[in-house]
């Protein structure tokens, strides 16, 4: 073909550069411009993207990696779909332990995409041999040329944001961004997102999520972990029984934390009044907005960013069932459920 036809090599090349979109009916009325940067438009649906490719390509760089070999990790699900694309296009084997709390929905996805998958029960300490952390190495330890990815205590999950997400905000905003709004799970992309923007601007405010139920509020406000904090919550991807060392602490100014139950209906309310399909933690990460927006914490003037960091295709059998949500507890007469019924025609 000719040499000036747009053509991607492979699927990798799509990674990044994904859309900052302005909101518009959820936050309409709030002081402030609001902008949601969407990392569903990647081709793995997930800003775990960037971070799959920027570790293995570091692997191999510093031959760690070699054709062949086997790459192990511990996911929520965002986090291993994405390793296993990566997996199929440099021709590694791909083995993923993950939480039991991930949707039926996120496993079958990770077998698709040919990936061994361990389920292991979400409500265990990290130390239990059952836990999904304790599963990977000790599949690492008996499985000779495997490289155990290890997100969870990995300075290069900071760096894949610091080199990718912190420029792509920097620059969409014209360097006017005021505020940054991200989930926090191992916290590689709220540290490395925050640490290039307040390189820029160190005026910038960067607002971490947390779950009810995990103890990264707590710490970052007292630097003690304090297991009492922990307890089972639905959100997966969004806050931890443990600290990883993948977040930078110091580059967040504060912590909002979130319920279960208002996550979900606000991601439900983002697809209906914005279009945007995405996941529990976007819902999450906008039920923090609304929270401060209450507490009238913005001014007019400000330029929020909001980190949507995964598509709602993730989550069909729990947040975007209403069966699901029922068997929560999630509805009730504030929040009807979906209104809009099918219609069989015989």
């Amino acid at each position: 073909m000719k040499e000036n036809i747009q053509v991607f090599d492979n699927v990798l090349q799509l990674i990044g550069k994904t859309p900052l979109i302005k909101l518009n009916s959820m936050t309409s009325g709030f002081n402030g411009e609001f902008y949601a940067k969407v990392e569903g438009f990647n081709p793995g649906h997930s800003s775990k993207d960037r971070i799959a490719l920027h570790i293995i390509e570091e692997a191999e760089r510093q031959g760690i990696l070699k054709p062949g070999d086997t790459i192990i990790e511990t996911t929520s699900g965002n986090t291993g779909f994405s390793i296993a694309m990566v997996s199929i296009i440099k021709g590694y084997e791909c083995i993923l332990a993950v939480s039991s709390k991930s949707s039926a929905d996120k496993i079958d996805m990770l077998k698709s995409m040919g990936a061994k998958v361990y389920v292991c029960p979400a409500h265990v300490s990290a130390d239990d041999p059952r836990s999904y952390y304790q599963v990977a190495k000790r599949l690492h330890e008996e499985l000779k040329g495997s490289i155990y990815i290890n997100q969870y205590f990995n300075q290069l999950n900071i760096d894949a944001h610091y080199n990718s997400t912190g420029p792509e905000i920097w620059n969409q905003t014209d360097g006017k961004i005021t505020h940054l709004v991200a989930c926090s799970g191992t916290g590689g992309t709220i540290s490395g997102t925050a640490k290039y923007l307040k390189e820029q601007n160190p005026n910038i405010k960067v607002i971490g999520v947390d779950a009810y139920g995990s103890v990264l509020k707590k710490y970052h406000e007292t630097r003690e972990f304090d297991k009492d904090e922990i307890y089972p919550y639905r959100i997966e991807g969004l806050g931890k029984n443990l600290i990883p060392t993948a977040t930078d602490f110091d580059a967040i100014d504060q912590f909002v934390k979130v319920s279960d139950e208002e996550s979900a209906h606000t991601a439900r309310q983002i697809a209906l009044t914005e279009g945007l399909f995405v996941g529990y933690t976007s819902g999450a990460a906008l039920q923090a907005i609304k929270q401060l927006n209450e507490d009238d914490y913005f001014k007019p003037t400000d330029n929020v960013v909001v980190i949507f960091p995964d598509h709602g295709s993730r989550y069909m059998s729990k947040i975007y069932s209403d069966k699901w949500m029922n068997d929560q507890g999630f509805f009730d007469s504030q929040n009807e459920e979906a209104s809009q019924s099918i219609q069989y025609v015989k």
